[in-house]
């Protein structure tokens, strides 16, 4: 609402969702760059200079906020704007979050095109090249979307995959496994898929990571995936597996297999991965 308010009080809210990509790849892209667009855009130099100015203030929470409300700015949207952040500082405060830990920052403007109120971003402090690994915003209008009734709502969203790359790239996740799972259960044809899946709650509920390969594929194809991923064990579960009520075991190290009770899987699994 500030940044939008401030376009508005420069007759530029017209061009606002442009004006917006812009700032948002202000740190990545540089200065000069963003004078560019903006006068590719049909901002004039003084209109731009005042974005980037803007957005470029800086201070303690109640030193930004006493900043912001000297401009005077002539937009009701603005002023909310102003009076919400304010809100919101505070309330990080009185939860108990160190100044330290949080700052306004006006030139964070990813999704203002759908976020209705204040956006945040959250960075590592100690690795600030990965850059946001949580980021989110109020948006009391999307609910509309999906409903009639008028629901406020605010969420985060965490960049999983993106986090774990790059904490690893960093030496902070030291771990040798290219994945969690111990067992692959491969059903020989698609009608013991449902064998296959019991079976994979079982191994889970002895606390063994189990994964079931659901997709019809050769059975070479679905062995190579399990060495590929460097999974230890594969369960195969076939007609004759179900007919006595066996399955085969296969140590993917070694390529030995076995027809063992699962009791008996589960203890030889267990026994090995306890080495």
């Amino acid at each position: 609402k500030i940044l939008n308010g401030f376009l508005e009080s420069l007759d530029c809210s017209d061009k606002s969702k442009e004006i917006l990509r812009i700032v948002d790849k202000i740190e990545k892209q540089g200065k000069e760059k963003a004078l560019r667009d903006f006068k590719d855009l049909g901002i004039s130099a003084n209109k731009a200079e005042k974005i980037i100015k803007f957005i470029e203030i800086k201070g303690g929470q109640g030193e930004l906020i006493d900043k912001l409300k000297s401009l005077n700015v002539s937009s009701v949207l603005f002023n909310t704007g102003v009076t919400e952040l304010e809100t919101v500082s505070k309330a990080i405060q009185i939860f108990g979050i160190p100044l330290e830990n949080f700052k306004i920052d006006l030139s964070i403007a990813r999704g203002l095109d759908y976020y209705t109120g204040t956006v945040y971003e959250t960075l590592l402090k100690d690795y600030p090249e990965i850059g946001s690994v949580c980021s989110g915003g109020r948006f009391d209008d999307l609910a509309e979307y999906y409903t009639d009734k008028k629901l406020p709502g605010v969420g985060i969203s965490i960049g999983l995959t993106r986090l774990f790359f790059k904490l690893k790239e960093a030496g902070l996740i030291n771990s040798q496994k290219t994945t969690p799972t111990e067992i692959l259960v491969i059903p020989m044809d698609r009608k013991f898929i449902s064998e296959g899946i019991s079976l994979a709650s079982k191994f889970r509920s002895e606390g063994i990571n189990t994964e079931v390969y659901t997709e019809n594929e050769k059975i070479g194809k679905q062995l190579k995936y399990a060495s590929k991923a460097v999974i230890p064990f594969v369960v195969l579960i076939g007609e004759d597996e179900v007919k006595i009520g066996k399955m085969s075991l296969k140590t993917m190290s070694t390529g030995k297999q076995k027809t063992l009770h699962l009791e008996e899987v589960i203890e030889e699994v267990k026994t090995i991965m306890q080495k």
